[in-house]
């Protein structure tokens, strides 16, 4: 009988966001896995792990996500990755996958589930909900999301330009993710559909080096991968 992997998202990077939940479910695991980028640095989801389980904790067990274009190469990745979460899980051992964010919003978590159900089609599969970067930087900025019917759209930038325009043209309220190495593309779209003025950008929120900027701040500059960007109109919109 195989075991159980369970996606626990910590937050989008400060320590403190991640839920007793989640904590006591990494405490509780007989393995717990964290992504690695292919330099080997440590990422946010492993810095909040460690920052709770020790920096030398025995069970903790890192897993190369090593980014590529080529699709042949991203599977093999997440076989590789697949292949190492399962051999625990055939031993009837739980494990956690520790994800920035929440577990079933944009998160890695998803692929390396579809990969080890290759071989382990029977795995009980669970996730433990994480705060979002989407709400982390509403609170650090002071913005209201949406009220009474005010709708809320959800987009990374890698849908597209036309994607993002038509949600800034349609939606009370527009978050933008993953939009940092196109920031000025952002922006410019932000500026045609009138947009921009009560926009705001946040990045490494929690850690060192945050930045909560409104977003005309940020013209002419680089954004980070990790960042957001808030545009809301109508009833929601800042705090003064």
């Amino acid at each position: 009988m195989s075991g159980t992997l369970i996606g626990v998202g910590v937050g989008p990077g400060d320590p403190e966001l991640l839920t007793v939940k989640g904590l006591r479910v990494l405490t509780g695991a007989d393995e717990v896995f964290v992504p690695v980028g292919d330099t080997g640095e440590v990422g946010r989801a492993e810095a909040v792990v460690r920052s709770h389980l020790g920096e030398d904790h025995g069970r903790l067990r890192r897993l190369l996500f090593a980014l590529s274009d080529d699709a042949a190469a991203r599977a093999e990745n997440w076989d590789r990755a697949a292949r190492e979460v399962a051999e625990p899980l055939r031993e009837g051992r739980t494990c956690a996958f520790a994800t920035i964010g929440d577990p079933n919003l944009y998160s890695t978590f998803s692929y390396l589930v579809q990969a080890i159900r290759k071989t382990l089609p029977e795995v009980e599969v669970q996730t433990v909900p994480g705060i979002t970067a989407m709400q982390d930087l509403a609170s650090r900025s002071g913005t209201v999301l949406a009220l009474r019917d005010e709708r809320l759209a959800l987009l990374p930038f890698t849908a597209g330009e036309d994607a993002l325009r038509d949600a800034l043209e349609s939606f009370e309220t527009v978050v933008c993710y993953k939009g940092g190495g196109h920031l000025g593309e952002v922006l410019g779209v932000a500026e045609e559909t009138g947009r921009l003025e009560d926009a705001i950008y946040g990045s490494r929120l929690g850690m060192e080096g945050e930045e909560v900027v409104p977003a005309a701040e940020m013209l002419g500059r680089e954004g980070t991968y990790l960042s957001a960007v808030i545009f809301t109109k109508g009833e929601a919109g800042r705090r003064e």
